[in-house]
């Protein structure tokens, strides 16, 4: 995992070498092991690297394929890499690296923008083509990896955080109203292609976008979950979709050890997490780091949940680190904290956060987590008020939303005050999602839209600001369209996760799921 930026100049001049040079800096902390740049007529980039798979040389970035004209700069993991490899070597391809970087150049060149359809992982990358002239940005099915863009000065330029391009100046930073009532409705959440600024926009996540030489973009979505059952699927009872889950997972935690380097778990004392570090002991994995984090207790309510994932820790022999943090950090802590944030972001656990990647970070440089097992499998309390809804869109948005309308024009200044963006977005996404029930489309909105800006974005944030790369099994491709599938009221009955819960106790003790 890494970080990149660029600059991609329209019709005649030069990009600009000190604007790469300006962007950098910011980019540091998600790349710490090494830095390149590459500058050649109408195109600048730059790259920071952190070192996970091949940490040889060879897959130094901004990568240069002399031979079939391309560069690259990619931030993120592909974890059928070697698979890709092989293909692409049956085809006459011969390599220099081996890393999953060049795998992409490569698979670019061969399959085109239908080599997207083949990576599993998670990532962001830019591809320029020498002799056309042209550049290719893409960005992975859930919007794991970021990428943020801005146009001015006759060119476009890109980065992996919203802070790279501002160092680069010449940002129109006004608010976007639009941006703005999203903020305030939905938790924080901006979803793309806005960002809180006007000048800056994000790629949307399984998105591809082509700028050819005079600036024209075309962009395209190249994956959306299916709510359909396969085929093979049709017959199942309940038994054969806990079974199928189980199958799921562990085809999607096994994936993800695929590192140069030792990979851990962020384990909370929660199913999801606890789900993952069994699934890894199921598959043999020995001595493997765990890390937990706990607060001050507050009243009443307890700071932690040490019970329950030192339960998981000796029931499996990890080496379990443990990190309980004093109230007198938390508040000294959150100038740093909001300065590693891409965008502005509102949640009790980002400090948390921040704070257990800083410990992780000396530890190890690839951890596994459980983010997104919520919104995949049905974990949320909106979920079973909504199997019967007969308007599924305000329903959901009477549940989820901070506020209404009315409340948002008393608390924001009158110029940026329009129309009720937020809701008509919930009313467009639900009435588009392709689901056939509202408990799904609820699925759908969360999974592809909320999740993308927050629990993704924040944990991306708060890992990278300490070069430690966070890996989301819950959130493989195959498992979201899986999930997807899953008939409604298995994953919201008693309470919600059903199927998920039912599928881990053949893994892990029932303590962590029969929790008061």
């Amino acid at each position: 995992m890494c970080g990149f930026c660029g600059e991609y100049k329209f019709g005649s001049g030069d990009a600009s070498l000190r604007r790469i040079e300006a962007m950098l800096p910011a980019l540091q902390r998600r790349g710490p092991d090494a830095g390149g740049v590459f500058h050649q007529g109408r195109l600048a980039l730059g790259h920071r690297r952190l070192k996970i798979i091949d940490l040889t040389e060879h897959s130094q970035q901004p990568m240069v394929d002399s031979e079939l004209g391309l560069v690259i700069v990619f931030n993120g993991a592909i974890y059928n890499y070697r698979e890709l490899r092989s293909e692409l070597e049956e085809e006459g391809y011969r390599f220099f690296s081996s890393g999953d970087t060049e795998v992409i150049l490569k698979a670019y060149h061969h399959w085109g923008r239908a080599a997207l359809d083949r990576l599993n992982g998670m990532f962001a990358f830019a591809i320029w083509h020498r002799d056309r002239g042209d550049l290719f940005l893409a960005r992975d099915r859930l919007g794991i990896k970021p990428l943020y863009l801005t146009r001015g000065d006759g060119c476009l330029r890109f980065a992996s955080n919203l802070q790279a391009l501002l160092a680069a100046g010449g940002v129109d930073t006004s608010i976007d109203p639009v941006a703005l009532h999203h903020y305030m409705h939905f938790h924080a959440v901006v979803p793309a292609p806005h960002t809180i600024l006007n000048g800056v926009r994000k790629l949307p996540q399984a998105t591809w976008m082509h700028i050819d030489e005079a600036g024209t973009e075309t962009t395209g979505t190249y994956w959306t979950p299916s709510f359909m059952p396969h085929e093979s699927e049709a017959g199942y009872d309940e038994d054969a979709w806990k079974e199928q889950t189980l199958i799921e997972l562990r085809k999607s935690v096994s994936r993800r050890l695929i590192a140069d380097v030792p990979v851990g778990v962020l384990l909370s004392g929660g199913v999801d997490s606890s789900l993952v570090v069994g699934l890894l002991a199921e598959a043999g994995q020995q001595h493997l780091n765990t890390f937990s984090i706990g607060f001050e207790s507050v009243d009443e309510e307890r700071g932690d949940e040490f019970q329950y994932s030192d339960l998981i820790a000796k029931h499996y022999g990890t080496h379990h680190h443990k990190l309980f943090i004093d109230a007198a950090k938390v508040i000294p802590t959150m100038p740093a904290c909001v300065r590693a944030m891409s965008e502005p972001m509102v949640s009790h656990d980002v400090i948390g956060f921040y704070l257990l990647s800083e410990e992780v970070s000396r530890h190890i440089k690839v951890v596994q987590s459980g983010q997104g097992a919520d919104e995949i499998f049905g974990g949320y309390h909106w979920y079973p008020p909504m199997l019967k809804s007969t308007a599924p869109a305000e329903d959901y948005a009477t549940v989820f939303c901070d506020r209404d309308h009315a409340e948002f024009t008393q608390a924001v200044d009158p110029g940026l005050v329009s129309e009720d963006f937020s809701r008509d977005f919930i009313r467009r996404y639900f009435a588009a999602s392709g689901a056939g029930s509202p408990v799904d489309q609820a699925l759908c909105i969360d999974a592809n839209v909320m999740l993308v800006d927050d629990p993704v974005k924040r944990v991306d944030n708060t890992t990278m600001a300490w070069g430690l790369e966070a890996r989301v099994p819950f959130l493989d491709h195959e498992v979201v369209a899986f999930g997807a599938r899953v008939p409604a009221t298995l994953k919201i009955r008693d309470e919600g996760k059903y199927i998920l819960k039912a599928a881990a106790r053949k893994v892990i003790p029932h303590e962590v799921i029969d929790r008061p």
